[in-house]
């Protein structure tokens, strides 16, 4: 909204003041310069409210307050009025623009009277409401007036004045009350799977015919798709924010502007600059494989308006509630890649296998070195950890052709004997994997039943010496000694519990993530040179030996991780098959 001369409007999207003067038939019985602030606010709460039977009720708009208020000044001749308004702001807090620039002008010593239609206009905060009507409005002799409650601070001796408080509390309960019912309902839906958020994630519309439902929307669909490649062949959010700019790539804002969807996003100066947060806000939305998560933010109250994040367990996914736009398993792979975050060198290059290699024997990281200097040939990783003979551990040092050489040759054989010999490869997996997984199973099962044993006696234990201090035989300092111990232990014990039980479930997991794994591998079966996202689909990590010298040469061995099954021993499975 813009400032409206002729009356002297102040409106909550420009809180700059612009007084302007009445015509002759509203002049003033007295010259001042100091202005009558008339003030306006309706909220989202009250135009839900103000429905009765399937009407809306008219009487709390904004024009109506400002017809109420004009004629009032005009009758009393009261001096300069002059608007601020808020529209579409909540009562329960005071950080409001068109209020704050009226508390400007009062505080400047330019305001002589303040009028709203009632109470509830002015805030439904009871003490922050209290404070203003009886602290700071006297303090600068501004005259305060609700009209349709007959409230007038001029006459402190009237019996309104009496009530204001009682209204007050009202009008803070009704405030509570409205937001228990919206509370309520959102609840009631989030748990039925109804979607909760108001703004559909960019890639999907709303569907038409049910405003509940998602559909996809195909040009925006095609952006978060490139997005999450570009992840996948190693990427970072900087990187694609940057790559998308440079190609002109409409921002969801500017994109839902032109479609004309509504968006609470202000727009940008350049609608085609991609803000980094905004990539990872999309990488991160589980959204996109087609599941509706509702209760992931939450408020403290009415007065606390900042949005918290839910706990991830906490949250209520319900799953295929609308078409998916990422495959479930190229999202939680790059939801891996994003946990492997690494700085970029000082160059700006980056290597296709930076995040994912590894020392074999002290398991940090390998670094990525290269200078603007360096030719192509002369990259390369080398261990955190070493530091010219005064680190943790010895010179794992490979260079990165090399690396790509090596890693490519294994990816090409697995390739090859998963793809020709599938049926002798699933064979000797899962017997490989069994007996892996069934150790680890009984391992984790004889733990998790130790720790739940004691978890049950950390409770009698509690509970005893709970009644040995009510019966007196040991002190109260010991008492709550003891119950911290136990407490400190038991806390302990959960999350051990939780682990353990994550652990197994993995563990029974496995010989679905082999067939997971052999269907990726069938989709590379006519790949002709490694690429980024082929990399990072198939492999999880990369083991860097040191070097063996004992034949009077330097030979570098590499061990490979392949994601969903670990490492596969590719020489055992071709000697067996030959044999």
């Amino acid at each position: 909204m813009t400032n409206t001369q002729s009356l002297g409007t102040i409106e909550a999207t420009n809180p700059v003041l612009a007084v302007a003067p009445l015509k002759e038939e509203t002049e003033m019985l007295w010259a001042t310069d100091k202005i009558t602030a008339l003030y306006c606010r309706l909220s989202v709460e009250d135009l839900k409210e103000d429905k009765k039977g399937g009407k809306e009720d008219e009487s709390n708009s904004i024009q109506n307050q400002k017809m109420i208020l004009l004629q009032y000044a005009k009758e009393h001749r009261f001096p300069n009025p002059t608007f601020f308004v808020d529209d579409g702001y909540s009562g329960t807090n005071y950080d409001r623009p068109g209020f704050q620039a009226m508390l400007a002008e009062i505080e400047a010593g330019r305001v002589a009277v303040c009028c709203t239609k009632d109470l509830s206009r002015l805030g439904r905060n009871s003490s922050l409401t209290g404070l203003y009507i009886n602290f700071t409005f006297p303090k600068y002799n501004v005259r305060y007036i609700a009209i349709n409650d007959h409230f007038d601070t001029i006459d402190p001796n009237s019996t309104d004045s009496d009530i204001a408080g009682i209204k007050n509390w009202f009008n803070e309960f009704f405030a509570k009350d409205t937001s228990r019912k919206i509370r309520a309902v959102n609840k009631a839906k989030g748990e039925r799977g109804v979607p909760l958020t108001v703004n559909v994630p960019f890639g999907y519309r709303k569907d038409p015919e049910d405003k509940t439902k998602w559909v996809v929307d195909e040009a925006a669909a095609l952006v978060v798709k490139r997005i999450f490649k570009l992840c996948m062949e190693g990427r970072g959010p900087m990187q694609i924010a940057k790559l998308l700019q440079e190609e002109k790539v409409l921002n969801p804002t500017a994109y839902k502007k032109r479609e004309g969807i509504k968006t609470p996003s202000p727009e940008t100066a350049d609608p085609y600059h991609w803000n980094t947060n905004t990539v990872v806000h999309i990488l991160e939305r589980r959204e996109y494989t087609g599941c509706t998560v509702n209760f992931k933010t939450y408020t403290n109250s009415i007065w606390d308006k900042k949005q918290r994040e839910t706990p991830i367990e906490k949250q209520a996914v319900f799953y295929n509630t609308h078409p998916s736009i990422i495959e479930q398993e190229v999202f939680d792979k790059v939801q891996e890649i994003r946990q492997q975050r690494h700085r970029r060198t000082k160059t700006g290059k980056s290597s296709l296998f930076s995040g994912m290699v590894y020392c074999a024997d002290c398991g940090a990281k390998m670094r990525y070195c290269t200078t603007n200097y360096f030719e192509k040939r002369q990259d390369h990783f080398v261990c955190a950890n070493y530091r010219s003979n005064t680190g943790s551990c010895s010179a794992h040092f490979i260079r990165a052709v090399v690396l790509e050489d090596l890693v490519w040759m294994h990816m090409k054989a697995v390739i090859f004997y998963v793809t020709r010999y599938e049926k002798h490869f699933r064979a000797v997996m899962e017997h490989k994997l069994l007996l892996s997984s069934e150790e680890k199973i009984c391992a984790s099962i004889k733990r998790l039943e130790q720790a739940q044993r004691r978890m049950g006696e950390l409770d009698r234990l509690f509970i005893r010496i709970y009644e040995d201090n009510v019966a007196g035989r040991i002190n109260d300092e010991r008492f709550s000694m003891m119950s911290r111990s136990y407490e400190t232990e038991q806390e302990q014990l959960k999350v051990e519990i939780q682990t353990l039980q994550q652990d197994i479930e993995v563990q029974e997991r496995q010989i679905e993530n082999l067939e997971q794994f052999i269907q990726r591998v069938h989709k590379y079966k006519d790949l002709d040179e490694l690429t980024p996202y082929a990399l990072r689909e198939l492999v999880k990590g990369v083991y860097i030996e040191a070097p063996d010298k004992s034949s009077g040469k330097r030979r570098q061995n590499i061990r490979i991780s392949y994601d969903l099954v670990g490492f596969i021993p590719l020489n055992e499975l071709m000697k067996e098959e030959t044999a």
